[in-house]
Parts: structure tokens; sequence; C-alpha cells
């Protein structure tokens, strides 16, 4: 008996030690990538041009091409990843549905019709109230999220996957129509605006729109990891759930809430960046495993690299122009969503 405790815990050790190796290779990826970008661009910037520049020997080019354009929009392609990845892994596995995903789900674009409607009602004011449109995004985003929940949920199946997917799909097509609506009349200046952040365009993000995002996330994301046990328990069924002393309504609106929020910000600040809260859960599951204490924070990194990936290659693809970062990553999310869906039982 003692044997097979010992061999148990020292199975759990080398999981436990391939899992952290993992992410730690997750992590240098993501730093890899980073660099990448960094040295990318129609502004061309060599390895050592940007380490003299970090270290305050740059020209004034150099520091404007640097710091002002290229740094903010780095940082500001993986902490959307990062949060949409987390989104999507908590949606996933509240819901039970490999194929929720805040962006499919018609949340992100319930975020989105706030801050179009915001935009249209106060046409004095700037656009970029980085400050309020946060906050109509986590609107906008709660009020659809409210409205799939109490359409999918049926007292007798509970949240049936499929019927949670439709309805996604169902409310996504509604609000996708009342936004084109909206945008018809807004003016030429807000039309081109509104147009470019609904392609995904992380194009001119600034050091708010950071020092922003890191506030919601420093916040929420540590919350979620906070919850991921009750995340591990929800995932063995609403019996054995409330069978452990789980409030399992009050537990899954807590987890939907902090996943609506972390995707309401996203939007606020990325606007259209769909499949990566799709992808990246199942990337980092096949990775590290179903547990969430790993499986969050691998999901972050997972997303971080694809978003920060597909925002490079949008400004290399085309030598005079560049692609919104949302048509990239829509490119290679379309496709492993019909791949799933194929795959699916449902």
């Amino acid at each position: 008996m003692k044997n097979k405790n010992i061999d148990a815990r020292e199975y759990d050790e080398k999981v436990f030690i391939k899992r952290m190796n993992i992410f730690l290779c997750c992590l240098v990826l993501l730093i890899l990538s980073s660099i990448i970008s960094i040295n990318s661009g129609h502004l061309k910037l060599a390895p050592l041009d940007t380490l003299r520049t970090m270290l305050g020997n740059g020209t004034a080019r150099e520091n404007l091409v640097l710091f002002d354009i290229r740094l903010p929009r780095i940082l500001i392609s993986i902490l959307i990843g990062m949060g949409l990845a987390v989104s999507g892994c908590v949606i996933q596995n509240v819901t039970k549905n490999d194929l929720a995903e805040p962006g499919l789900l018609g949340i992100n674009a319930g975020a989105g019709l706030m801050v179009i409607i915001y935009t249209l009602l106060n046409k004095e004011k700037s656009f970029n109230s980085i400050l309020i449109m946060p906050f109509l995004a986590l609107l906008g985003a709660s009020l659809t999220a409210f409205i799939i929940y109490k359409v999918a949920y049926k007292k007798e199946d509970g949240l049936s996957p499929m019927r949670l997917i439709l309805t996604g799909i169902g409310v996504q097509a509604g609000l996708t129509a009342l936004t084109t609506l909206l945008v018809v009349k807004l003016d030429d200046t807000q039309f081109n605006m509104i147009a470019t952040w609904q392609a995904g365009s992380i194009w001119g993000s600034n050091y708010q729109d950071v020092i922003i995002i890191c506030l919601w996330l420093i916040v929420l994301i540590p919350y979620i990891l906070y919850k991921s046990k009750v995340l591990d328990v929800l995932n063995l069924g609403d019996e054995i759930s409330h069978g452990l002393g789980i409030d399992v309504e009050k537990e899954r609106r807590y987890l939907i809430g902090g996943a609506v929020a972390i995707s309401a910000i996203c939007v606020a600040v990325g606007e259209n960046i769909s499949f990566v809260g799709l992808i990246a859960p199942h990337v980092a599951k096949k990775l590290v495993g179903p547990k969430n204490m790993i499986l969050i924070p691998t999901s972050a990194l997972v997303g971080g690299v694809l978003v920060s990936v597909a925002d490079t290659i949008a400004r290399v693809i085309l030598p005079t122009s560049e692609i919104p970062t949302g048509i990239v990553v829509a490119i290679i999310g379309a496709p492993y969503f019909l791949y799933l869906f194929a795959k699916s039982k449902y």
C-alpha cells in the first residue's frame, strides 16, 4: 500500500514537472514572438538597433518607431490575446461546450453595439474615451450574456451545449444586423474609425489602452485563477457539485460574469477579434491537460502568442499597408472551428 502511494506521488510530481516545463516553453515562445514582432514591419529596426534604443541610445526615429508605435501595439495584442483566451476557457468549462467562445456566442457583438451607440449619441466626444468605453462594453456584453443564458437554460436539462451555441449564433446575427443599421448613420470620420475597429485592428494603440486593460486583467484573471478548483468541480456535473457543497448557479454566474468582464475590456480596446477564446483553450488543454490551475495560465500564454503572431503577420504581409489583426485570426480560426464542429458529438 505504501509503495502504491509512493508511486502515485512520484507520478504526480512527474506530471507537474512536465506541465510546468510546457508552461515555461509557452512563456519563452511568447517572448520570442514579441522580439520578432518588435523587429518586423514596414519601418525596419534591426535587433542591435532595438537593443540600443531600449538602452536609451536610439535616434529620434528609432524611439518613435519602438516606444510610440510598435511597443504599445505589441503589449495590447498580447494582453487582448491573454484576456480572450482566459474568457473562452472559463466559458467552455462552465457551459461544458467545447465550441463556446465570447465572439461566437455574440457576447463581443453586444459589447461592440454599446460602444457604437455611445459613439452615435456623443458625436462631440472623442471616440477614444477609454475610461468610459470598457464599462459600456461590459454593460452590452452582460446584457447579451444574460439573454443567451436565459434562453439556453432549461430547468429540466440545465444548460444544453447545442442550445447554447445556436442561441448565441442567433443573438449574434441580430446584434450584427442592428450594428450595421447604426453604423450607416455615422459621419465619414466616425464610420472609418468604427469600420477599422470592427475589423479588429490594433493600429493606433497607446499606453492609455495598455494601462486600462492591465488594470482590468490584474483584478479579473487572479479572481478566475482563485476559482479554478470550483471550475474543476463544476466539470464533474451539477449533481456531484451540489453533493460537494458547491452552489452551482451562484458560482456559474460569478464565473460567467468574470469571463464576460474580461471579454468586454478586450472588445473595448481591440473589438472584433474572434476565435482566440476557441483556439487557445483547446491547444492549452492538449498541452497541459484539463486542470484549470495550470490550464488557465497556459491558455493565456497561447492566446498571447496567437494574437501577437497574427498582428505581426498583419503588419508585414503587405509591404505598403496592413490587414486588421482580427481578419488574420479569423483566417486561422474559422477552419479550426469547422474542424471542431465536425468532430463534436452535438
